[in-house]
């Protein structure tokens, strides 16, 4: 196995632990306990570490310290807001597109929502690899050629913010996937923009009362939960 490849292995590695929360932000890092679970040596993980870097995933101190970077809730907010935008037009060209027909992609997002809107507890990463599924099938169906790459690092910064695993129940979020659904195959531009617009509008405010369940997040004085 080459330099380069052990290097791609742990970069991956590493980032899913952090993706799913094993790595958080409360961690502090070092070289050798990282390269000890990874069963590499320094060389390829530093190469890991660096590219992680770049990415913005993790940070080093001024001391040489290494933490997994904080997504904050006004970042998660922001990535909310910006794929509002951009997927309830996704919606709207996908119902254009649709010609009385369901692209397969979309067709097997709404067989996965119809068991989750009727579940009661679900396990977060399950579920997220399904609503990856569902947003990337409208972008396809869209025909935007770039969107399910920008929508994946997207997603992959959102997934770092803490307070988007405090979720365990996703019935209303497959029922306004399947409003999406149900609006494309309808070919309605105006309903699956809409429907999609309100799907995130939705996921703002079930992150907000979240937020305000926890412990000592009362408002600040402009409204805002104090994190």
């Amino acid at each position: 196995m080459t330099e380069d490849t052990l290097a791609d292995q742990a970069y991956r590695a590493i980032k899913r632990r952090i993706l799913t929360g094993e790595l958080s932000a409360r961690i502090v890092l070092t070289e050798r306990i990282l390269a000890e679970q990874s069963d590499i040596s320094r060389t390829p993980l530093r190469a890991a570490i660096q590219r992680l870097e770049k990415e913005g995933v993790i940070a080093r101190l001024s001391n040489g310290t290494l933490t997994v970077r904080e997504v904050t809730l006004e970042q998660l907010m922001e990535i909310s807001e910006v794929r509002r935008i951009l997927e309830g037009e996704a919606a709207a060209e996908a119902a254009r597109r649709a010609d009385g027909g369901l692209h397969p992609a979309l067709a097997a997002a709404r067989q996965a929502m119809r068991g989750y809107a009727g579940a009661q507890d679900a396990a977060f990463d399950a579920f997220w690899e399904e609503d990856e599924a569902f947003h990337r099938a409208v972008a396809v169906a869209a025909g935007f050629a770039l969107l399910p790459e920008l929508l994946r690092e997207l997603r992959e910064t959102a997934r770092r913010c803490t307070i988007s695993r405090t979720q365990d129940r996703f019935a209303e979020q497959a029922a306004e996937h399947l409003a999406v659904i149900d609006a494309i195959e309808a070919g309605d531009p105006a309903r699956a923009r809409t429907a999609m617009e309100a799907h995130f509008d939705n996921v703002r405010q079930r992150f907000l009362a979240r937020l305000m369940r926890r412990p000592g997040a009362a408002p600040d004085e402009r409204g805002q939960p104090n994190m």
